[in-house]
């Protein structure tokens, strides 16, 4: 310990200790240690979107997209991540913050059972992360993460295409409680938690006064990864993912499971990835049916330069329709999407700047089974539609910064 002349001559006069000193010089070094391990990072998300056709009164319910984004230029996210991740000791701690700000942050729809409103502003995760030498090590996350089911994150950077697909929209984003992963071998990991609701509410309740389920009610979860080894080959680094989640969610006023298997598949093709995803819901005592699949392709053509196609196929129909809003005048849960789409999205992928994401997008919906779902300048209601086309074309350049 090295103390200057003025803490020296405190500390003859009696007006401070030697051990009191050393105690404090010991918690700033704490506290200045996991402050220099933290690391800030995040990115911004901005676009421009050009809706074909005349009105836009009604578009393709996709999560992240809507009228408000239509034919204009827009901000979507601004996030901004603190974290200090697990070292490789055997009881390792740390943390995880994702701060949204901007449009984007009301739709996720994390604020709390005590915020009031729309506020352009929400906690995507907030997580203490911890390991116990249990086996491989155990990794826990406790606090609000992000859902394990999905081929897509809700994560923009982190996807082959700009707008959401619908099996992204029907799967859970966030949750409120706790989650264990473990590393059986390089070939097989799993992860299991439970969780307050699937809804992204922190701190939401299935139990009165925000839920009719009884207090000891929460939601479960779990998923297994498969990882192919180096041994085969060019399918080296393939995966295959199945996850379940089962709970309270608000849109059906009961419990819900949301089944998910994905699978990212290596190809000899230089530069060349596909993959395929099923999203189906189950919403308990409800009739109907509610699925998405999807299939993906990646080509890396040059270090700079990558193409991404998404094509998908939505089927939601019945009592436990998923895409629908409630319409107080007319006391109804109306749908805003029909009980069949065609989906198929193409991205082109340049990175000119550093740090930056630029890519052009082209989106087509169609409406498999009605001509007059889309467009118009009128929101359809119960009585009849307002739109007047069944095929919805989009054409969007997004640019995200990453710092």
């Amino acid at each position: 310990m090295t103390l200057n002349k003025w803490t020296v001559a405190l500390a003859a006069a009696g007006v401070v200790s030697l051990a009191s000193v050393a105690n404090a010089e010991e918690r700033a070094s704490t506290a200045v240690n996991a402050l220099t391990s933290t690391t800030l990072s995040g990115y911004v998300d901005t676009s421009a979107q050009w809706n074909f056709g005349t009105g836009n009164a009604n578009l393709p319910p996709y999560r992240f997209g809507g009228p408000s984004k239509a034919d204009g230029f827009n901000l979507n996210t601004v996030q901004v991540r603190l974290e200090n991740p697990l070292d490789e000791t055997e009881w390792a701690a740390g943390y995880r913050v994702d701060l949204w700000a901007g449009p984007d942050a009301n739709t996720l729809s994390s604020q709390s059972i005590l915020a009031s409103g729309a506020s352009d502003f929400a906690v995507r995760q907030a997580y203490v992360a911890l390991r116990m030498p249990v086996g491989n090590g155990i990794d826990w996350k406790v606090g609000v993460f992000d859902s394990i089911v999905g081929y897509e994150s809700i994560e923009s950077p982190a996807n082959p295409n700009f707008t959401r697909s619908y099996g992204n929209t029907l799967e859970p984003t966030t949750h409120t409680g706790v989650l264990a992963s473990y590393r059986f071998s390089d070939l097989i990991s799993a992860s299991v938690g439970v969780a307050n609701t699937m809804n992204p509410m922190i701190n939401d309740r299935a139990s009165a006064p925000f839920g009719d389920e009884a207090e000891s009610y929460k939601t479960y979860m779990g998923s297994l990864a498969l990882t192919a080894p180096e041994s085969m080959g060019f399918l080296a680094g393939s995966t295959l993912y199945a996850g379940i989640v089962n709970g309270a969610a608000d849109v059906y006023e009961n419990s819900l499971t949301s089944w998910y298997a994905g699978a990212t598949l290596a190809t000899p093709v230089t530069g060349l990835r596909v993959g395929g995803a099923l999203d189906l819901l189950d919403a308990h005592e409800l009739s109907g049916e509610t699925w998405a699949l999807a299939g993906y392709a990646s080509f890396q053509a040059t270090e700079k330069l990558s193409f991404h196609a998404r094509a998908e196929y939505l089927r939601d129909r019945g009592n436990q329709k998923f895409f629908v809003s409630y319409s107080p005048d007319d006391d109804l849960w109306l749908p805003t999407s029909p009980d069949e789409v065609l989906s198929l999205t193409a991205t082109a992928q340049y990175d000119l700047w550093k740090n930056v994401i630029s890519r052009l997008e082209l989106r087509w919906d169609h409406a498999c089974d009605d001509p007059h779902v889309y467009g118009g300048k009128e929101v359809n209601n119960a009585l009849e539609q307002s739109g007047d086309q069944e095929d919805a074309v989009m054409l969007v350049l997004n640019l995200i910064y990453k710092f």
